[in-house]
């Protein structure tokens, strides 16, 4: 099995970074890769519990993803599954994903694990999907 894991610094308190990642209004301005947004979802990383969201491109491509929110440990981490759908709304291999807030130097620091992926290639993928979606949440920190 293929892990990733990612790290970025952000200029905000840890408790304040651990808003963006768990407070669904917060969430859904940084979700999904750039060029994404999400038309349909019950994201709401505050809680354990079934999530899922549906990200969509500008040529109207949808993008299912789902999973159960395994444990919130404010104001430091939120765990979940994580299993994409298929054109029959059919979910696929379920994977896990821990994002981790911590201290650094000059405010804070997340951390993207995601583990159990399948091979290189499915990780090469969501490496580049998470990239830009930290580059979303940095952009909205800016």
């Amino acid at each position: 099995m293929a892990d990733l894991k990612l790290e970025r610094a952000y200029p905000l308190a840890p408790d304040d970074l651990y808003a963006w990642i768990s407070t669904p209004n917060k969430l859904l301005q940084w979700w999904g890769p750039e060029g994404m947004h999400v038309p349909e979802h019950n994201l709401d990383f505050s809680r354990t519990g079934p999530w899922y969201s549906v990200m969509q491109n500008g040529e109207g491509q949808r993008f299912k993803v789902s999973g159960h929110v395994t444990h919130v440990d404010p104001p430091k981490s939120v765990g979940f599954t994580w299993g994409w759908h298929d054109d029959q709304d059919q979910r696929g291999a379920e994977s896990h994903v821990m994002l981790v807030v911590e201290a650094a130097e000059e405010g804070a620091k997340l951390i993207i694990d995601h583990r159990e992926l399948g091979d290189d290639e499915i990780a090469a993928n969501h490496t580049k999907g998470w990239t830009s979606t930290l580059n979303k949440l940095a952009a909205q920190l800016a």
